[in-house]
């Protein structure tokens, strides 16, 4: 056996003895969350594939199937679990669907704060006396604002500024707005 091959075997061993993992194998209810999750990730990483109507495929709308309540209610068909909304769209799919968007605003905001709290952490903590003091101050300054408040001026200037700006650089502004606040912690 080649010695990557045995140090994969040996942290793969050491992952499924952990107390994390067997935590998680003694709890019922975080073992339903932890299955729910994976649903609901696998959902929307595969929602081309998965979601029972496609939101973009104008040939799909009916406005004659606008605001149908969920299949299980009355007046609900078996095609629209969730129901549809004012233009005849499946909630469901749309969910599935946003939640790509969702899951990738997500990841890459919390992937920014972690580089660059750490980063301004490791920085304050090597460096320490004065500049330590002061990334400490800015971190209790920035901790002040609350965040969502932060994200949204952030997001209505970059809107100010560029009205006419393309997808990307929309979800780069957004990034950018939650990450602002967000890498305090890691700090």
């Amino acid at each position: 056996m080649t010695p990557l091959r045995q140090r994969l075997r040996t942290a793969w061993q050491s992952f499924v003895h952990s107390p994390v993992v067997d935590d998680l194998r003694h709890s019922p209810l975080a073992l339903t969350a932890a299955a729910l999750l994976a649903v609901c990730v696998f959902c929307a990483a595969f929602a081309g594939w998965v979601a029972p109507h496609d939101t973009q495929d104008l040939s799909q709308l009916a406005l004659a199937d606008a605001r149908l309540p969920p299949a299980w209610r009355p007046g609900g068909q078996p095609g629209y679990w969730l129901g549809t909304d004012d233009q005849g769209r499946d909630v469901l799919s749309a969910m599935m669907f946003g939640a790509r968007i969702s899951l990738a605003v997500a990841g890459a905001s919390v992937m920014l704060s972690v580089l660059a709290g750490v980063a301004l952490g490791v920085l304050s903590g090597y460096a320490g006396g004065r500049l330590d003091a002061f990334l400490m101050r800015v971190c209790d300054a920035v901790l002040s604002f609350p965040s969502i408040l932060v994200a949204l001026l952030i997001d209505g200037v970059g809107r100010a500024l560029w009205p006419d700006a393309p997808d990307a650089l929309a979800f780069a502004v957004l990034v950018l707005a939650i990450s602002i606040t967000g890498w305090v912690p890691y700090a």
